[in-house]
């Protein structure tokens, strides 16, 4: 069985190519730079985890994990263009650089290319394939509309914004895991569990991450806290204080999310720990991790054979606070 760190190295050598033609320049290179801007290849190399969990890693496996790989990067340059974003780690968007209508269609070249991934697998599981990676890509729009659609409302659930981040974040997670599985010839329980397994982990690692965009030491995690609360963006913790505040403490809340205060930052991390949504955010994402390690658990094989997948569930998310 091989590690995350070990697959990942693997992964991209496979995947440092030029997946486009050359020409038109003017669209193919929007492309490939943005790939190479790198990124943690999390969800490829849970597709490779996912097969061997179950099997020996098959040719097919590889192909698959690109055409996930490219597809999420479609995804991150519309978002990014939806979300006005000047910088994506730490370089220019592709729309900062090139215009958003050659931007729009890098993106769009980049889903077509995946496909043409997806076409090169031989395995007797490729319809299952196909229809959970379509499956997979519709909920990731829908879960996108619902997180636009949250930024104009003034109310939001808690259960409606777990969904969002279900789709938006988890499922491309789940599905990744599943994929691999389906070509490793997993049964449908084993199946079942290896998607909990990633949905569930997906879940606590956006917890966590609300949790350090406000709470997080910015030496530790490379930036300084409070963007979210700065931006009013819905997290976890901002629905829950405002669901959980008492009228004056909510009175307080609503007045600071209609402010640019030199102060704002500080004065709603009061606010957030005295309504108790530090700890209670802890917990929750608890909750998440434990259910995901249930699934890990669920899954029929040798216990040894967890071990990567376990051991990246803790990398992903029990960091320190």
């Amino acid at each position: 069985m091989h590690s995350f760190e070990s697959l990942s190295k693997d992964f991209a050598a496979f995947f440092q190519k030029s997946h486009f033609p050359d020409q038109p320049a003017s669209l193919y290179q929007p492309a490939d730079y943005f790939l190479g801007l790198g990124g943690k290849r999390v969800r490829p190399v849970c597709c490779l985890m996912g097969n061997e969990l179950f099997d020996e890693i098959l040719p097919d496996t590889w192909q698959v994990a690109t055409a996930i790989e490219l597809f999420h990067n479609f995804t991150l340059i519309h978002d990014d263009i939806m979300d006005k974003a000047p910088l994506r780690r730490g370089m220019a968007t592709v729309h900062s650089r090139y215009g958003e209508p050659t931007a729009l269609l890098a993106g769009d070249v980049m889903l077509v290319v995946a496909y043409d991934y997806l076409n090169k697998v031989r395995s007797e599981h490729f319809h299952r394939i196909i229809q959970l990676f379509n499956r997979t890509a519709r909920e990731v729009c829908e879960g996108q509309q619902l997180d636009m659609n949250f930024e104009k409302s003034e109310t939001v659930s808690l259960d409606a914004y777990i969904k969002m981040i279900e789709l938006k974040t988890s499922v491309l997670l789940a599905a990744s895991l599943k994929l691999g599985a389906i070509l490793g010839g997993a049964g449908e329980g084993n199946l079942h569990h290896i998607y909990e397994f990633g949905r569930n982990l997906g879940i606590a690692f956006q917890v966590q991450d609300d949790y350090l965009d406000a709470f997080g030491d910015p030496d530790k995690f490379g930036k300084q806290v409070g963007g979210d609360i700065m931006a009013n963006k819905k997290t976890f913790l901002l629905i829950k204080a405002l669901e959980s505040a008492d009228p004056a403490l909510k009175a307080e809340l609503d007045a600071l999310l209609q402010s640019n205060h030199p102060d704002k930052v500080e004065k709603v991390l009061a606010i957030f720990r005295a309504c108790g949504v530090d700890e209670w955010a802890k917990t929750l994402k608890d909750q998440y991790l434990s259910a995901a390690f249930q699934h890990l658990d669920d899954i029929a094989v040798l216990s040894k054979r967890k071990e990567p997948l376990r051991s990246l569930a803790n990398f992903l998310v029990q960091r320190d606070y």
